[in-house]
């Protein structure tokens, strides 16, 4: 460890000289045990066996955290699945087309609490008298049909505020899902007056398997 008069290591040169000869430890054990450094919370210098301990609490206390992270992640993942798996039970058992559009609105506003739901069906005759098959803008369609998956806004896209009636002036967020069968031939749209509630960086798997199970719902009582 040896450097030329007048010139000092650096401490990447210090560094990498013990990284080399572990054994500097063991033969300058004592010399060791007298060096204090500061503490990494401030206050009192302790020893380097002390600071060390600090680390390793530290990294403990990192991974606990980063535990209990994976764990709620993992119960959230696990509610939304039984959510789910009880809309898909109820669908199973409905025999006609109000049954399935009563089944989604129950669903969507007791189990995933969304505030408010637009459904609307462009294909076949349906049900006149209903208001999921009223007619809808080009662009409404258009902009459902350009979709390759769920889609979330902190606005609404093209004229689809409409779709909400006079809430409409009041949701700052917004989720489109396309309804397919082969082809396109529906909108679930969501929206909230919480502007987190849908927002553009987030996960739409389940929002993606929730447009599969309603679009192949209400195409087997199309027919």
């Amino acid at each position: 460890m040896n450097t030329e008069a007048g010139s000092a290591m650096k401490p990447d040169e210090v560094a990498s000289y013990l990284k080399d000869n572990p054994e500097f430890f063991e033969q300058y054990a004592d010399m060791l045990a007298e060096i204090f450094i500061p503490h990494p919370h401030g206050g009192r210098a302790v020893s380097i066996s002390e600071r060390q301990i600090l680390t390793l609490r530290d990294k403990n206390k990192q991974l606990e955290s980063k535990l209990r992270d994976v764990l709620q992640f993992g119960e959230e993942n696990d509610a939304i699945s039984e959510k789910v798996h009880r809309i898909s039970i109820a669908l199973l058992g409905t025999t006609d087309i109000r049954g399935v559009l009563n089944s989604v609105y129950l669903s969507l506003r007791e189990d995933f609490a969304v505030p408010h739901v637009a459904l609307r069906v462009w294909r076949g005759n349906g049900e006149p008298d209903l208001a999921e098959f009223a007619p809808v803008s080009e662009a409404s369609r258009e902009f459902t049909i350009s979709l390759t998956h769920p889609y979330c806004s902190s606005r609404p896209m093209v004229d689809t505020a409409g779709l909400f009636g006079e809430a409409g002036a009041h949701l700052r967020s917004f989720s489109y899902v396309p309804l397919r069968n082969g082809e396109t031939f529906g909108l679930l749209a969501l929206a909230s007056e919480d502007p987190q509630r849908f927002y553009a960086e987030m996960g739409t798997l389940y929002l993606k398997r929730l447009g599969e199970l309603i679009g192949a719902a209400i195409d087997r009582q199309l027919g």
